[in-house]
């Protein structure tokens, strides 16, 4: 397969973490010895270690807590925390089975909780309610949907009992189980059918960018793809995994022991990293490294780093399927034992990858091109609808930038007309006089009665009103 993405890859680091770490939540859910395997867990893949070459005093540091992948992971391993706290509880987990977990037995042991564990679980199911409300609104400002059922989506997260949302019942610690049980059970089909997609978004994007190609360039870019491809195929032979052959490798290379000494038992303890007398997910996984190697090197533009993960996935879940008899996802001593002497062990079938499987059908692509086809238009639309509501939203802004001005020079008008009607009244060569406001009143009524007595007018006035000859006789008298 043709790389396109690194171990630097953002979606390369979450697929390695979700792959990792998804196993611890199961342990946790199937006895209480387990519960401190999903708060110790280590980056990434682990690295097969040398055991014999380890001082036997040398101390190890504490791994941080990471992330199942779960989107309420948080609440869920603070719930494990605290019923690990209850000296009770924690016995009777210790003494149940994996049946009794997964129909609900265990719970009715919530009763006996002190009352002091009861109260704190309390407080974080209000806030898991809380938080979950807080994303709905979220949801629903981003949206800006109208009339949505606010307790109907709140239903939708499976692990809260929401009839009663502010303590934690016996009910609570059932859906929280059988939700995480389930989640995390699924988990694999929904990386395969990631896994499928990207693949066909590879092959759609390289069919798309030869379309933009001329004749000759087509060409060239066809050649160099099947020379990458063949470059990627040529491999050394892959073991089939949990083989002889391939445990004997992980002996001879990763151990440094020598492979005519191989021990099964002895193996088996070498690689029980944690020392729980189990092989989980996680450390059956390392055991595959060096066959990865032997087909993918990060260095190569040829080798997709996340189809390395895809490869692990696979190797993992054959082994379990085949050593795994009760289903729990964990290994024992006599699974391991009891599988080292079938045939398959000593005889196994050879080991296809990914590079040797068809692993879409090209209907399947071409529904898939379908599918995003109807996406592009529909952020097409999308895009158009929200073009034309910003020219919709600037022309109300225009219209109300002109209605705003328009107002304006209203305003400026009405005060400019009441400005000129509380101006003072004019002296005799115009000037303006002032008055004070308890005497304006007078001077008007004062003005008013002049105009209507001409007998108190003005000398001025009344000379104005005299003829020319009459006005000169009156000055020389």
């Amino acid at each position: 397969m043709i790389a396109c993405a690194l171990t630097s890859d953002p979606k390369v680091k979450k697929v390695n973490q979700l792959t990792k770490m998804h196993w611890r939540i199961a342990v946790a859910l199937h006895c209480m010895f387990f519960l401190n395997c999903l708060l110790i867990t280590s980056e990434g893949v682990p690295i097969d270690i040398d055991k014999t070459k380890i001082e036997p005093h040398a101390e190890e540091e504490k791994p941080e807590t990471q992330d199942t992948g779960l989107y309420y992971d948080h609440y869920l391993r603070e719930v494990i925390d605290l019923l690990e706290t209850d000296s009770h509880f924690r016995e009777k987990l210790q003494n149940a089975d994996i049946e009794e977990i997964k129909n609900g037995k265990l719970n009715k042991e919530l009763d006996f909780v002190s009352h002091h564990v009861r109260t704190k679980l309390d407080e974080l199911k209000r806030q898991e309610v809380a938080r979950l409300r807080m994303l709905i609104k979220a949801k629903m400002d981003a949206d800006q949907d109208i009339g949505i059922d606010h307790q109907a989506l709140l239903k939708r997260f499976e692990h809260v009992n929401h009839q009663n949302p502010h303590t934690f019942e016996s009910k609570d610690l059932d859906l929280l189980i059988k939700t995480a049980t389930r989640d995390l059970e699924n988990y694999d089909k929904e990386h395969h059918d990631e896994f499928k997609r990207y693949e066909m978004m590879k092959e759609h994007e390289r069919r798309e960018h030869l379309k933009t190609l001329d004749e000759e360039k087509r060409k060239e870019e066809e050649a160099r793809y099947e020379e990458m491809k063949k470059k990627h195929e040529d491999h050394p032979k892959v073991n089939h995994p949990g083989s002889q052959d391939q445990l004997k490798e992980v002996w001879e290379e990763t151990d440094g022991l020598d492979p005519n000494d191989f021990n099964p038992k002895t193996f088996f303890q070498l690689h029980d990293t944690n020392g729980d007398s189990f092989l989980d997910e996680q450390e059956l996984e390392a055991l595959f490294t060096k066959e990865l190697e032997k087909v993918y090197d990060p260095k190569n533009e040829e080798d997709d780093m996340i189809e390395m993960e895809e490869e692990r996935l696979r190797m993992r879940e054959h082994v379990m399927n085949e050593v795994d008899v009760n289903k729990d996802r964990l290994i024992t001593m006599e699974e391991f034992l009891t599988a080292t002497e079938k045939k398959e062990f000593l005889e196994p079938d050879s080991w296809e990858t990914l590079d040797q499987q068809q692993l879409f059908t090209e209907e399947e692509l071409k529904e898939y091109e379908r599918h995003i086809a109807e996406q592009e238009a529909e952020l097409k639309q999308r895009e158009s609808d929200l073009h034309q509501q910003r020219e919709e939203l600037q022309k109300q802004q225009e219209e109300l930038q002109a209605q705003k001005t328009e107002l304006k020079q209203v305003v400026e008008q009405m005060e400019m007309k009441k400005t000129q009607q509380v101006l003072p009244p004019g002296g005799p060569n115009g000037e303006l006089q002032f008055h004070p406001p308890g005497e304006q009143s007078v001077v008007n009524a004062e003005l008013h009665h002049q105009e209507d007595n001409p007998a108190l007018k003005p000398v001025q006035e009344l000379q104005k009103d005299l003829p020319k000859g009459a006005e000169q006789s009156q000055l020389h008298s």
